[in-house]
């Protein structure tokens, strides 16, 4: 190359560079894993064994649904004295975002697990818009299926809840809207698995069921993941005293101070009590179906235990 194309070349060069340094940048080039970030510090039962302890019934009617009916959008009900959209946000750039008044996130860049692409988020500016925080069991899907009928507070803790909280896209979140995993999955295929069990461990934890197109989309999309475990965290898991009677859970996870007996041959472990099964992700039992049937009592005698 001769000195005259040289100069050319280096003027074009920096010309170039003028122009990317003065346009912002919505994406950057997609990432190459996607990142589950969040509350997966710890984990619980196996995501299909949650799954099939989940009652499955048919869609609750939508009346009286309206966003109000969760309480205050995005409320600090971690008590740590920023709200949960901001909080949302840090997480989701891995605690790497500009939040110079120590809540309010100014920028960032993340990982969107939905498309798998990085999104630049500017508050206020030309991408304050940049990224939508959804809520992973949709609020009008959590409405039909079951938590219209908890008190006013679970309802709002469900919607503030970080295990139910992920900053996305703001066009898939508006193509998702209130579907469940039977009608829409994200497009980033390696983040079905996740997205399904951590669906899974948000209806677990607030006594939400399942309906049947659902469930059997849950299952297909844990075939190709077996050993998918579901994630825990995220505000206090409700007691049992909090949730409507015989909607829910507890903790998912083993009590220590449980008596368990491992099995073997593939069966589930053997707890004292049914509650003691349950509160670890396991059951229900089916009389002349699972052999574990034959370990708990069936006081109503209909054929089914641990449901």
């Amino acid at each position: 190359m001769n000195s005259r194309a040289l100069r050319h070349f280096r003027l074009l060069a920096l010309l170039f560079a003028g122009l990317s340094l003065a346009t912002p940048v919505l994406r950057a080039s997609a990432a190459t894993t996607a990142v589950d970030y969040g509350v997966n510090t710890a984990v619980g039962p196996l995501a299909k064994t949650v799954l099939l302890s989940l009652p499955v019934k048919g869609w609750a009617p939508m009346t009286g649904y309206t966003r109000s009916a969760f309480g205050v959008a995005w409320a600090d009900t971690d008590h740590n004295g920023c709200d949960q959209r901001d909080d949302a946000l840090w997480r989701a750039s891995l605690q790497r975002a500009t939040r110079p008044d120590g809540c309010k996130v100014t920028s960032a860049f993340v990982t969107d697990v939905y498309t798998n692409k990085v999104i630049h988020y500017v508050r206020g500016g030309a991408y304050s818009q940049g990224l939508d925080i959804d809520h992973v069991v949709a609020l009008g899907n959590a409405w039909a299926t079951g938590i219209q009928y908890e008190s006013a507070s679970i309802r709002e803790r469900l919607a503030t809840d970080p295990l139910n909280l992920l900053a996305v896209d703001p066009s898939e979140n508006r193509v998702k809207s209130d579907s469940n995993a039977a009608s829409w999955l994200p497009p980033a295929r390696s983040y079905w698995c996740s997205y399904v069990a951590r669906q899974i461990a948000v209806k677990k934890k607030y006594g939400l069921w399942v309906v049947p197109p659902e469930r059997t989309a849950m299952l297909n999309v844990l075939a190709a993941c077996p050993l998918r475990r579901i994630p825990m965290g995220g505000l206090p898991y409700p007691s049992a005293s909090e949730l409507r009677p015989g909607s829910g859970p507890t903790t998912p996870t083993t009590s220590k101070s449980a008596p368990v007996t491992p099995s073997s041959g593939g069966l589930d472990p053997h707890f004292a009590t049914c509650g003691a099964a349950k509160a670890a992700g396991y059951g229900p039992y089916v009389r002349g179906k699972d052999p574990e049937y034959a370990w708990y009592r069936d006081a109503n005698n209909n054929g089914v235990v641990c449901e």
